[in-house]
């Protein structure tokens, strides 16, 4: 979804920059609730495996790719702030050393990809959790839906922009047909992996999942005597 230089116009650009850069500043702010001992090594993990999804791309149509994205992973993994920051770097990684995405659409990327995927994968999984049972295994699920949506949402996003600012000489049917029809498949396949991902960190250190570190306080520690303690003690 890395959009191009020029693919929208400067008023548009400049807004969605705007957007962005206000994002960040916030995140910033907030990220210092979601770091801790813990979050802190994931954090930079979590980054190394969005950038290397991102970087596999393939043609959508119009100048643009389509890819996974991994907003909603990162949200559930190390929170919605810290996200926004994964986010950010890699796609300005990305943007300055590997040309993926143009430079002047860096804050129309960062809105789309850094900011719509996590703010929205964030929400539908703590909406679903509420919706499930409270307990850990409902993370798993919750981050299917998270994910499965917020990319589709994502490249809404992109093509509410181009019908608002778009430059190219494209129609507008075609652009909305080719990103959303392309990003509900890869939403597919991005909700498949991430809901492994947090699956397979749920089982062996739960604590690690932000998303669900609530839930594992709800767990009530059962301590199980066996027979023969039982009758020492009676003897």
């Amino acid at each position: 979804m890395h959009v191009p230089d020029g693919f929208l116009d400067a008023p548009t650009s400049i807004a969605t920059g705007a957007v962005a850069a206000t994002a960040v500043v916030l995140s910033l702010r907030g990220a210092r609730r979601e770091l801790d001992d813990k979050t802190a090594p994931l954090t930079g993990l979590v980054a190394a495996f969005v950038f290397a999804v991102q970087m596999l791309n393939f043609p959508v149509g119009a100048g643009t790719s389509g890819h996974l994205l991994g907003g909603a992973l990162a949200a559930v993994l190390v929170g919605p702030w810290t996200a926004v920051l994964c986010m950010t770097v890699v796609l300005l990684v990305q943007g300055l050393f590997f040309a993926d995405g143009g430079i002047t659409a860096l804050g129309t990327n960062i809105t789309l990809m850094g900011v719509v995927t996590v703010v929205v994968g964030w929400a539908l999984f703590r909406l679903v959790l509420r919706l499930l049972p409270n307990r850990p295994g409902s993370a798993v699920p919750a981050a299917f839906v998270a994910a499965l949506v917020s990319v589709p949402v994502s490249a809404l996003c992109f093509v509410a922009l181009y019908a608002v600012g778009g430059t190219a000489d494209i129609p507008l049917p075609a652009v909305a047909g080719a990103m959303l029809g392309w990003h509900v498949l890869i939403g597919i396949g991005e909700a498949v992996i991430t809901a492994l991902t947090v699956g397979s960190i749920m089982a062996v250190r739960p604590d690690l999942v932000h998303g669900a570190r609530h839930l594992l306080a709800s767990r009530e520690l059962t301590v199980r005597t066996s027979p023969l303690a039982t009758k020492g003690r009676a003897s």
